[in-house]
């Protein structure tokens, strides 16, 4: 055989390697997902919908979520990406927090533009940009 076969081959395992690596680790990222999955958690969907898990049916994997008082969703259990773990850092619940970000995104209610609440006005100096130039 000859080096360049040789290579090719060592690439080849290496590939094979990190592909077997990768999904292991993929598993396992899912599993502890699925294991913080309980009723009260409060979530974030695939489709970018916060809620608090209300129920769970096990053999149906449905969750019924909670997005606000009065609206409840009925999701698939794999539907759920990630769950919102409280910030400490901040003194905030994972309620409050979700509520500030939601209020900070929020749109002005000239939305069509696509300006946000948070811009400044046209010559409006912000603390941010003192002391920066423009180009």
């Amino acid at each position: 055989m000859d080096f360049m076969t040789i290579a090719m081959m060592a690439v080849l395992a290496v590939l094979v390697f990190f592909m077997f690596r990768n999904g292991k680790k993929r598993q396992r990222d899912l599993a502890e997902l699925q294991s913080k999955v309980t009723t009260g958690a409060h979530v974030l969907t695939n489709f970018g919908v916060y809620g608090t898990i209300v129920s769970i049916d096990e053999e149906e994997n449905k969750i019924l979520l909670e997005t606000s008082p009065s609206a409840t969703l009925t999701i698939h259990r794999q539907a759920v990406s990630r769950v919102i773990e409280p910030t400490d850092s901040l003194g905030l619940s994972s309620a409050e927090a979700i509520e500030a970000d939601a209020a900070a995104l929020a749109l002005a209610p000239d939305s069509e533009s696509g300006k946000l609440a948070l811009d400044p006005e046209f010559g409006e100096r912000t603390t941010d940009n003192e002391g920066k130039k423009k180009s």
